[in-house]
């Protein structure tokens, strides 16, 4: 499932024909997707301008002008692609030619840009509901989120008092959504072990006897900083699904240190221990033992 560097991408991508633009025409071409559309959905998106286009975790928020938000979830395969009259270009180097069966395009929004934004999903986990932006804030979809990893007011402190009292393995706070929004697995992994954490150490141990943030808490956020950053501006990870809107690969996957790379050498200067995957929370944990404790 995209995680938030590939849903950020997707904004990215997004954002120059949608912001500022009206929503001319919607089309939802089947009834449901994860959840069935609202009746009025259609109705609530015509002839509406976009006035901000952003993400909240794994979300993607369209602001428009009526006063409502359309969220959109990416699901397991959903991506999104922009057509104009005058892309023509084939794109770069990391491009992947999309699936030619339109069969799964379910939603179009024809904007004033002149740019269709079509929503492709073969499996069809993705969804869209539209929200009274008064209203989000008992959203049950978005009630508990954590604070976002890259925002203001995600620090040690913040961390460590999030994870002072719990009984939970490092890695299982760190997917807990409550506690921070927008990670997964991948990243998760790759943030430890930049980190040099164990997945398995309590997450209580992030802080001290008086609540503070240890140095743990301290060196992790940054790793989590680091990371995000770094696969943001690669395009996200391309395993499966995963593509940018104009169809190109992100390529963060090629930056893994030790997602998927079981039975390698560690790449940590000196280490010399042999990355291995263990089963943790029903998610593959990718780890040195030897440098990660």
């Amino acid at each position: 499932m995209p995680e938030l560097p590939e849903v950020e991408t997707v904004r990215r991508g997004l954002q120059p024909v949608m912001e500022g633009s009206k929503i001319v025409k919607a089309e939802i071409r089947r009834k449901d997707l994860r959840f069935p559309f609202q009746k009025d959905f259609v109705a609530r998106l015509q002839d509406q301008t976009v006035t901000g286009l952003g993400r909240r975790a794994k979300y993607l928020m369209a602001d428009l002008e009526s006063g409502d938000v359309l969220l959109m979830h990416l699901g397991m395969s959903g991506s999104f692609r922009v057509v104009t009259d005058e892309d023509k270009t084939v794109p770069g180097q990391f491009h992947h030619p999309r699936h030619e069966d339109r069969a799964h395009d379910h939603v179009v929004f024809h904007m004033s840009s002149g740019a269709a934004v079509v929503f492709n999903d073969p499996r069809r986990f993705g969804y869209m509901k539209i929200i009274a932006r008064k209203a989000l804030d008992d959203e049950p979809l978005l009630r508990g989120l954590g604070p976002e990893p890259l925002g203001n007011e995600f620090d040690a402190t913040m961390l460590a008092q999030s994870c002072a009292n719990k009984k939970t393995s490092l890695k299982a706070a760190l997917l807990d959504q409550r506690v921070v929004a927008g990670l997964g697995n991948i990243y998760v992994c790759e943030a430890l072990y930049r980190s040099h954490l164990s997945p398995r150490r309590l997450a209580a141990t992030l802080a001290d006897k008086k609540g503070q943030p240890t140095d743990h808490a301290k060196r992790l956020v940054s790793a989590i900083h680091s990371v995000l950053n770094q696969a943001i501006k690669a395009g996200g990870s391309s395993l499966r699904d995963h593509r940018q809107t104009s169809g190109e690969l992100g390529y963060f996957q090629h930056s893994f240190q030790v997602y998927d790379r079981e039975g390698e050498k560690c790449q940590t200067a000196g280490c010399g221990g042999i990355v291995r995957r263990f089963t943790q929370n029903g998610r593959s944990t990718f780890w040195c033992p030897k440098c990660q404790k």
